[in-house]
């Protein structure tokens, strides 16, 4: 039972109820209301008006106090460079984060990452601060007032790899490994020599990477030196990954290529035997990988042939054991074939040497290293175009240069003459899905070719 008092209306707890659902539903009367106007309804003209202002009011408020309430703060995301000397520790507390959570991040890491190991020079981690309360990671007290944390790692392994260290909802770690979503497209490319096969292959927009592969699969048969003339001609196909963003983070393996001598022209094909062999093959079916390299060496310069001569240092005239190929220190050098490291230290005049053996007939030795590969050590086997060491100048030399001999049955044979047996020749069954692969490559080959022409001619017509 309602009554008055001095200082206003009291109602029952029914009453507040119902002015309450006055109240709410008032605004859409005022727009069913508005609606039967327009459609000759007997709410006057005035009434609806005002009903449809009220309504308005009601949705302007609610869209301005959406709009001005506090909003929680982004996240910021942080890419950092791996810097000579860093550490990932260094890297995590340089971006802003505790020692104590970069530590938790860290240890995250144990069985799918190592710092100490993996991390690199010019690495970019991207590092995401997210708004959160920092906590103590042993007991995980909540903070009322809001900071960032570090919520996100990601760490590149490898072109099409990453690690995901990510905040957990416990306040721990918890590390993963993705794989990148990348897009694999076949490029074609081609080229005359006018003055080097460098300076060719750049003009093809041939990158680095890949001209070192095409050196190194021809390498068996071509003297890079000595063979290749002016009005030479080359091309070859190859695969590249591009990333999110759409630029190409790796270069991928050749699938053909071919280089045209004196008009004699060498194709190269990309194959896997049955037997789970990966190696280029010509066009035949015979294997262009011979049981030693003829130049273990990219990019180097003869600078000694085999024979007698005036040697530099003593000032008399002996014989020579080898061949020199000068090169800038510091220059890969690699294991002419497979074998095992039967001696690698100092030796005399040889300074850092290496002798490998690869069967019961061959050695080979190089001399003057400035320093040794990681595992080129006694006793390691090795495979052909594996890095054994760097050139360098120590011993009896005048400058930066690899000494390479070739030892047959112990004795040194000059390494430019010796007739080296062939590696696997395709018989039968397996010849025939070589051919099959072969002839789809070129297909392939020709349609990019194509491609490529009739793109240069559309781009000189639109000019």
């Amino acid at each position: 039972m309602s009554q008055v008092t001095k200082t206003g209306w009291l109602f029952k707890p029914r009453t507040i109820v119902f002015a309450v659902a006055l109240v709410i539903a008032a605004p859409a009367a005022a727009f069913v209301g508005g609606f039967l106007a327009g459609q000759n309804t007997a709410v006057p003209p005035g009434d609806a008006d005002t009903l449809t202002d009220g309504f308005a009011q009601v949705v302007t408020l609610a869209k301005w106090e959406a709009e001005t309430a506090p909003q929680p703060p982004a996240p910021i995301t942080r890419v950092v460079a791996v810097e000579s000397g860093d550490n990932l520790m260094g890297v995590l507390i340089r971006a802003g984060a505790e020692r104590t959570v970069a530590h938790a991040a860290i240890q995250s890491l144990k069985g799918s990452y190592d710092p100490r190991r993996d991390l690199n020079v010019g690495d970019e981690l991207q590092i995401t601060f997210g708004p959160g309360t920092i906590r103590s990671v042993e007991d995980a007290q909540p903070d009322d007032n809001p900071n960032y944390v570090l919520a996100r790692l990601t760490i590149p392994v490898s072109y099409d790899k990453l690690i995901d260290v990510s905040l957990t909802d416990e306040g721990g770690y918890e590390a993963n490994e993705v794989e990148r979503q990348l897009e694999r497209e076949v490029v074609q490319a081609s080229g005359q020599i006018d003055s080097s096969l460098f300076v060719a292959a750049s003009e093809a927009g041939i990158p680095a990477r890949v001209l070192a592969e095409l050196i190194r699969i021809f390498s068996f048969d071509v003297d890079f030196q000595r063979d290749i003339w002016q009005g030479d001609k080359f091309e070859l196909m190859y695969e590249q990954f591009r990333g999110e963003n759409g630029e190409v983070v790796h270069q991928g393996e050749i699938h053909y290529a071919k280089l045209t001598l004196r008009d004699t022209e060498t194709p190269l094909y990309r194959y896997k035997t049955t037997a789970g062999n990966l190696d280029y093959f010509n066009a035949k079916g015979n294997s262009v990988r011979k049981t030693l390299m003829r130049t273990p060496v990219d990019g180097a310069r003869l600078s000694s042939r085999f024979g007698k001569r005036k040697h530099p240092i003593l000032g008399y005239t002996r014989m020579h054991s080898g061949v020199d190929f000068a090169a800038p220190r510091g220059t890969p050098i690699y294991a002419a074939g497979n074998g095992t490291i039967v001696q690698a230290g100092r030796n005399g005049g040889y300074g850092n040497y290496i002798r490998i053996r690869h069967n019961g007939t061959f050695q080979t030795a190089y001399a003057h290293l400035s320093k040794f590969a990681r595992k080129a050590r006694k006793g390691a086997r090795v495979k052909q175009g594996q890095v054994i060491g760097y050139v360098g100048t120590t011993g009896r030399s005048t400058g930066p240069h690899l000494h390479y001999e070739v030892l047959r049955n112990g004795r040194q044979i000059n390494p430019r003459s010796v007739r080296i047996p062939s590696g696997e020749k395709l018989k039968g069954a397996e010849l025939k899905k070589f051919i099959a692969l072969r002839d789809a490559t070129d297909k392939q080959y020709a349609e990019l070719r194509d491609a490529a022409v009739r793109l240069v001619e559309n781009k000189t017509d639109e000019q």
